[in-house]
């Protein structure tokens, strides 16, 4: 097309001989939004990183506005014209929000003093913008993640920048967030800023962008219109599958239950300070469970509670038949729990070590000899589950930081399968991640239900609570307000339950 900011052809990179990007081109026009779209794995981020300076391209070509680009680094780029928010926050928790907007380029008054008056202002005009009205001068890190995201955006934005590039901005935000942040992005574009949209989510495709590039293993396979594509059709290019075959396969790879079993967890009217007054619910050997809820309705904290992470103020908690109250991670892992935090690049993966190093991580006590760990029976187990749960990477001592996100997640779900668990519990299980990848994830979870284990999954996609689970809790302002038995699961119960509320006694989850 004529007219490009953004042309990338022939785009090529290799990672330890492993092709990342095979032949890839990108096209974004001046005030355009455009949609990235691939499975894991796919080359959307090495794309991006490729652009804004993060690494370099073995080969092919990239024009901005009408030159040769190559940037040295992102602060490189950014000062170029072209600023990225990363999907995880690249951001200081301990410094303050005015702090973290003006980072690098702090306004100065006489004898180079720091401008404080004038840069709280600033922050706080930003901020407007999307609606949000905190007090600036407090650390950043005392704000909910979502809070935290709207202030990434926020600086990216007050550069003059000429393309912003997204990368899965609304993960962490809840509805109302992600209206406020399409309508600054549509704003954007009405200013004439060009934005490159990375997300898994179909709807957020259509309600905002202008065009969608398609990625597949390295490779661009299609540019379509957004508003005149049909969902399973952009799937089905993700896939490199024919359309038919994804209409009949549905939306996710959850079955039903194949048996229910005895009660394995039973949580009754537990107090989590400041954010849960009173959470119930009650999980079966066999049962995937799903807890759900607005953003800060007290979803993670009750798991924390229950896993031994958090300190329940009151409440009872039965686990396997005997009451407890775990003061420690390593006390529930012990008692045969195992916890995938929603954020697995901070809580989950040790970035710098192999796959073999985080998949065994938990199991490692238990493969030591004589206090050495037994190298031949960490590869035995290591490689077995990379088999067979289907992990893609080059080897066992592949830097687990190489992985896509769909594949790094299946690592983590291996760690806790390795252990043979009685409950494994699942916050955001496939946040971030495409959706040939949720499908074989879900797929995972469902066969370990399966096999006798109890699943606590936590979601902000109602559809994959709907479909997945066998029983859903819903909690509201910290409180268990409705129970859900499968052939009950409704979007609709379950939006009514988030948004009106419904009294459920303890002695209801205990049934």
């Amino acid at each position: 097309m004529t007219g490009e900011l953004l042309s990338m052809t022939g785009i090529e990179k290799a990672f330890g001989g492993v092709p990342a990007l095979s032949g890839a081109t990108l096209a974004i026009a001046p005030a355009e939004i455009m949609g990235l779209i691939g499975q894991n794995g796919a080359g959307k981020s090495t794309m991006i990183k490729i652009l804004n300076g993060a690494c370099a391209r073995d080969s092919g070509a990239i024009t901005f506005g009408g030159q040769v680009w190559t940037a040295a680094s992102p602060q490189a780029a950014q000062r170029a014209g072209v600023s990225t928010i990363f999907q995880e926050l690249n951001l200081i928790p301990f410094r303050s929000v005015t702090e973290n907007i003006y980072l690098g380029r702090e306004l100065r008054r006489f004898a180079g003093l720091l401008n404080w008056r004038a840069m709280n202002a600033g922050a706080r005009n930003l901020l407007r913008r999307f609606d949000i009205e905190i007090d600036v001068t407090q650390p950043l890190g005392h704000y909910s993640t979502a809070i935290q995201q709207m202030v990434a955006i926020a600086r990216a934005v007050s550069f003059d920048a000429r393309l912003v590039i997204m990368d899965e901005p609304t993960s962490s935000l809840d509805d109302a967030e992600v209206a406020v942040l399409l309508r600054t992005v549509r704003q954007l574009k009405s200013e004439g800023v060009s934005v490159l949209f990375v997300t898994h989510k179909m709807d957020e495709l259509a309600q905002v962008c202008d065009r969608v590039t398609v990625m597949r293993d390295g490779q661009t396979v299609a540019v379509l219109p957004a508003r005149d594509s049909d969902k399973l059709q952009l799937v089905a290019s993700m896939l490199g599958r024919d359309l038919a075959d994804v209409r009949r396969s549905g939306a996710t790879a959850f079955t039903k239950a194949a048996a229910i079993g005895e009660e394995l967890l039973d949580v009754a009217n537990v107090a989590i300070a400041p954010r849960v007054s009173d959470a119930s619910l009650a999980i079966r050997k066999g049962e995937i469970v799903g807890l759900a809820g607005l953003l800060g309705s007290g979803r993670t904290e009750t798991a924390r509670a229950v896993f031994g992470a958090d300190m329940a103020a009151r409440g009872a908690i039965r686990f396997n038949g005997t009451a407890t109250r775990f003061r420690s991670p390593q006390e529930a892992i012990a008692a045969g729990m195992g916890f995938c935090s929603e954020d697995r690049k901070v809580e989950g993966i040790i970035p710098d070590m192999s796959v073999a190093d985080n998949l065994a991580l938990a199991l490692m006590p238990a493969l030591k000899r004589s206090g050495l760990l037994d190298e031949a029976a960490q590869r035995r187990v290591v490689e077995r589950y990379i088999k067979s749960i289907g992990i893609k990477c080059a080897g066992p001592d592949q830097k687990i930081r190489e992985l896509s996100g769909g594949n790094q997640q299946k690592v983590l779900l291996a760690r806790w399968l390795a252990m043979n668990p009685k409950l494994l519990i699942l916050d955001e299980p496939t946040r971030g991640i495409d959706v040939g990848a949720k499908a074989e994830i879900q797929a995972l979870i469902r066969d370990a239900a399966n096999n006798g284990l109890g699943v606590l999954m936590i979601s902000s996609e109602l559809e994959e609570i709907v479909e997945g689970a066998d029983r859903v809790f819903v909690l509201r302002d910290g409180r268990t307000v409705q129970e859900l038995a499968r052939d009950d699961i409704t979007e609709t119960a379950v939006m009514k339950a988030m948004a009106h509320g419904a009294s459920v006694s303890s002695q209801d989850t205990a049934a």
